[in-house]
């Protein structure tokens, strides 16, 4: 099997093959869950962090943690979508009532059984204090962050939370300067979670001051920028499916 140190962090990202690779936004992940036809490394991988006791994970440095939490949810995620092609549309098809799979107790990790709300809102985002680390979770629809083309690793968790927060604020169908509002046009991601920016983590305490970092990546003209910079627009968020 996959050793435990590959889980926490030294490669996993052949694990989905080709659906890892091309670094999958949620509607080519779904597009492409459909041209999977061996998920045994993908079980490999899931049944390696399944394995993993409590008291090694214990004795993981934080960023080690917070890596291992990252690559669950995203690969649970993955293999939620595989068990159900071809016949799921979206999915939010997968829980009760159209909810989706995020309360679902569909895998086992540390030792018990949890849902990706675990990971994310129990354990990821009071626990670690990152922000960024919104813009590594992938829950497989339209609006959320790129998937990234590598497993996250301990002891590079820090740049590459830093590239995924980069690559997510450039991409300006999620995130950009609306010139006809004067204004921005951000992700529901800083709707639903703005609290997360504004606690101190890595430095940032307000969503404002997460903002004014990106400002060259929001807007291209140097007037705007320096609005973005300057603080005080105002913010609509985009759809989210």
């Amino acid at each position: 099997g996959i050793p435990i140190t590959a889980v926490a962090g030294c490669s996993m990202g052949s694990y989905v093959g080709a659906l890892w690779a091309a670094g999958l936004d949620g509607v080519a992940l779904e597009e492409r869950a459909r041209e999977i036809k061996d998920r045994a490394a993908l079980k490999a991988v899931l049944d390696s962090l399944s394995a993993v006791p409590k008291a090694t994970f214990d004795g993981w440095s934080k960023p080690q943690q917070m890596a291992f939490f990252i690559n669950a949810y995203n690969a649970f995620t993955v293999e939620a979508i595989l068990a159900k092609y071809p016949d799921l549309k979206s999915i939010k098809e997968l829980g009760l009532f159209n909810r989706g799979p995020w309360k679902n107790e569909f895998f086992t990790l540390l030792g018990a059984r949890h849902h990706l709300d675990w990971i994310e809102h129990e354990e990821l985002r009071p626990k670690y204090a990152d922000p960024r680390v919104h813009a590594a979770v992938n829950c497989a629809s339209i609006g959320c962050p790129m998937l990234r083309e590598e497993a996250y690793v301990g002891a590079r968790l820090d740049a590459q939370l830093d590239e995924q927060a980069l690559r997510f604020m450039s991409d300006r169908s999620r995130n950009r300067y609306d010139a006809g509002a004067h204004g921005l046009a951000l992700s529901s991601i800083f709707d639903w979670y703005g609290k997360d920016f504004a606690r101190g983590g890595k430095g940032y305490n307000s969503l404002g001051q997460w903002v004014t970092r990106y400002a060259d990546q929001l807007a291209d003209g140097a007037e705007e920028r320096a609005a973005i910079r300057g603080g005080g627009l105002p913010v609509t968020f985009l759809d989210y499916d």
